[in-house]
C-alpha cells in the first residue's frame, strides 16, 4: 500500500481518443510541449482496450476524448470508463466541434464527464483544464489512499491488541506490517519474563514463519534507531548480513526470506527499561513522510500491546503467588489416610479466586474441607482467607462439621455482608471406619467403595452467608479401602452442559481411575481437561487399615501429596 506521492503540478501520462488525425495530433502537441507523455487511441474501442490493458501504475491518469466517435459516442465511451473499477477514477474531459449545444454539455457532464470543451479550444484553456482534473483526481486518491491505509492501521492495530500471548502478538504484528506496507515483515520481540527473543517473518501469502535469532539482534537494532528513549523511531540502515543472527532464512525452495537490500526498521518502546519492539521491513515502505508517520504509529500500537502482555503476565504471576500464599502449604500426615490434592488456578483469568481446601487433624477425627468463595477479586481472595482460617480454628476447638458451618455462616454474616460461599465438610473418623459429612450448597463428595463402585453423599444444605439453618449432618460407616473425592465447580462444570450429566462423568472416571490418591487425581484432571475457565480444586482419599510400619514410613518421607499448579 506504499506508493509514491505524486505533485499536482507533475506532468502525466494523458490518454487522446479522438478519430480525426488533425485534430488527434493538435492535441497531442500541446499535451506534449506541457510535458505530459501521451497515448493515441483513434476510436473508442481502442480506447477502452488500453485502458483495460494497462497495469494499475501505469493507467493514464486522465483521459481526453471526442464526442463524435465512429463506432460509439464519446459519452459511452466515459461511462464504461466510469463503471469499471479498475479505471473508475480516471478524469474524462470531452472535446467536440459538433456537440456544442447546452443540451450536449449537458448531456456529457450528466454521463460522468469531469469537464467538457467546445471547439475551438485555445492551448491554454486545454492545458487549464487538464491541469485542474489532475489536481483534483490526484487529490481524490491521496485521500482514498489515505482512507486505506487508517482502515488497514486500524485493522492492524486491532489484530496485536486482540493477541494473547507473544506467539499471536508477532504474527498479528508482521501481518499488520506486510499489509501496510506490501513489504516482507519482520518482527522482534521479547516475551514477557524470558531472555528468549522472538522473530516473526511474513512475506505474502504463506503463512507466518518464526526464526531463530539472537538477542544480539534486537539490541542493535535498537541501538541504532532508539536507543534508551521512549516512543517510536523509523529510521534507514544498509543492508543487514541476516546470516549472522539469523542463521539465514528458513528452509526450503521458495522459503520467504527476510527483506533484502537497505531496510527500514522501526523500533517503539512505551516504558523504560523495558526491550524494544522492532519492525523490519523494505527501505521502499518507508519512502515518504506519509510512510514514516504510519509505520511510527504501529510500531507504537505494537509496542503498547506488548507492554499490555507483560503488564498481565506480571499481573498473573503475582496473582498465584497470592492464591498460594492463601492454600495451605502442607497437607497432615494420618494414620491410615492417604491424601492427595490438585489446585489449577484458571488460566484465562488474572483475578483471585475464592476456591480453597484444608485438612486438619482435630480430636474428632481428620477433617476434610472443600469450598468456594463467590466471586473472582481480590476481596474474594481476602474473604476466602479469613473463612479457611476460621475454619481450622473452630475445628482445632473441637466443634462437629454441622457446629462448624453454623460458625461460619455467622462469621459471613457479620464480617461479609453479601459474600456468601459453599463449603463440604467430611469428617473421618480416628480409625477411618465412619465418616460424618455436612455440606453447606456445594457440589456431593464421591463415596467410591473398595469394589469399585461409587455414590454421591446427595444430603445438603444451603449455601453459607444467607442465615439460613444448616441441617444435621449425616454418618456413613464406609470400609476399608474406600475412596473420597471432593472438587469445586472449576473441574466439571462448563456453560451449556447439563451439571447431573458431568456428575455422572465424574463418577464414571473415578470408578475406572487408579486407586492410588494421586494417580486418582490425575485421571480426574486428564478427564476433564486442564484449560479450564474457573479454579479447580481437586481432593482425594483414602481410607486404610492402619499398618504403623508403613504410617512411620510415610512421617519420614514426607507425608501426602499436595500440588498447587
Amino acid at each position: 500500500m506504499s506508493t509514491p506521492e505524486t505533485a499536482d503540478d507533475t506532468p502525466a501520462v494523458l490518454l487522446v481518443v479522438e478519430d480525426n488525425a488533425t485534430n488527434r495530433y493538435i492535441l497531442s502537441s500541446w499535451l506534449q510541449r506541457a510535458g505530459h507523455t501521451v497515448v493515441e487511441a483513434v476510436d473508442g474501442t481502442q480506447g477502452l482496450a488500453l485502458l483495460a490493458a494497462a497495469p494499475a501504475d501505469e493507467l493514464p491518469e486522465l483521459a481526453i476524448v471526442d464526442v463524435r466517435l465512429p463506432d460509439m459516442s464519446g459519452f459511452e465511451v466515459c461511462e464504461q470508463i466510469k463503471s469499471a473499477p479498475h479505471t473508475a477514477g480516471v478524469p474524462v474531459i470531452h472535446v467536440s466541434a459538433v456537440a456544442i449545444a447546452t443540451d450536449d454539455r449537458t448531456q456529457g457532464l450528466d454521463r460522468g464527464a469531469d469537464a467538457y470543451l467546445t471547439e475551438p479550444i485555445a492551448p491554454t484553456e486545454l492545458l487549464a483544464t487538464v491541469a485542474a482534473a489532475l489536481r483534483y483526481a490526484r487529490a481524490r486518491a491521496r485521500a482514498e489512499r489515505l482512507a486505506q491505509r487508517l482502515t488497514a492501521l486500524n485493522e492492524a492495530t486491532l489484530a496485536v491488541y486482540a493477541a494473547e500471548d507473544t506467539d499471536a502478538f508477532t504474527v498479528a504484528a508482521a501481518r499488520g506490517a506486510h499489509a501496510l506496507t506490501g513489504s516482507p515483515a519482520l518482527v522482534l520481540a521479547q516475551p514477557p519474563q524470558s531472555e528468549e527473543i522472538q522473530v516473526t517473518l511474513c512475506a505474502g501469502e504463506e503463512a507466518p514463519a518464526s526464526l531463530p535469532a539472537t538477542r544480539q539482534l534486537l539490541d542493535q537494532l535498537t541501538g541504532v534507531t532508539l536507543g534508551n528513549r521512549l516512543g517510536a523511531e523509523v529510521a534507514l540502515l544498509p543492508a543487514p548480513d541476516w546470516s549472522e543472527y539469523l542463521g539465514g532464512p528458513p528452509g526450503g525452495s521458495g522459503a520467504a526470506a527476510p527483506p533484502v537490500g537497505d531496510v527500514a526498521v522501526v523500533t517503539a518502546r512505551t516504558k523504560r527499561g523495558r526491550p524494544a519492539v522492532c519492525l523490519v521491513l523494505d527501505a521502499a515502505a518507508a519512502r515518504n513522510e506519509e510512510d514514516r508517520k504510519l509505520l511510527a504509529q504501529f510500531g507504537q500500537a505494537c509496542a503498547l500491546a506488548l507492554e499490555a502482555l507483560r503488564s498481565y503476565s506480571e499481573e498473573h504471576s503475582l496473582t498465584l503467588l497470592l492464591q498460594r500464599a492463601l492454600l495451605p502449604g502442607r497437607l497432615p500426615v494420618t494414620p491410615g489416610v492417604d491424601l492427595a490434592v490438585r489446585y489449577l488456578p484458571a488460566i484465562t483469568r488474572s483475578e483471585v479466586g475464592g476456591d480453597f481446601y484444608e485438612a486438619v487433624e482435630t480430636e474428632r477425627g481428620l477433617l476434610l474441607a472443600v469450598g468456594d468463595v463467590v466471586g473472582h477479586s481480590l476481596q474474594a481472595a481476602i474473604v476466602m482467607g479469613e473463612l479457611r482460617h476460621a475454619l481450622r480454628a473452630y475445628a482445632i476447638d473441637g466443634y462437629g462439621p454441622q457446629a462448624l458451618l453454623e460458625r461460619l455462616d455467622t462469621l459471613l454474616l457479620r464480617e461479609w455482608p453479601r459474600w456468601t460461599a459453599t463449603v463440604c465438610l467430611v469428617l473421618i473418623a480416628p480409625g477411618g471406619g465412619r465418616l460424618e459429612i455436612a455440606n453447606a450448597g456445594h457440589l456431593p463428595p464421591l463415596l467410591i467403595a473398595p469394589d469399585g463402585s461409587a455414590r454421591y453423599a446427595v444430603d445438603h444444605g444451603t449455601l453459607l452467608g444467607v442465615g439460613r439453618p444448616q441441617p444435621g449432618s449425616t454418618t456413613h460407616d464406609i470400609a476399608a479401602g474406600t475412596r473420597i473425592v471432593l472438587v469445586t465447580d472449576g473441574l466439571i462444570e462448563t456453560p451449556g452442559t447439563d451439571l447431573a450429566l458431568r456428575l455422572e462423568r465424574l463418577r464414571a472416571v473415578a470408578m475406572a481411575a487408579p486407586t492410588a490418591p494421586e494417580a486418582l487425581c490425575d485421571a480426574l484432571l486428564e478427564a476433564f481437561g486442564r484449560a479450564q475457565d474457573d479454579d479447580i480444586v481437586l481432593f482425594a482419599a483414602r481410607i486404610r487399615a492402619p499398618r504403623p510400619e508403613t504410617d512411620r514410613a510415610q512421617v519420614s518421607d514426607g507425608g501426602n501429596s499436595l500440588t498447587v499448579s
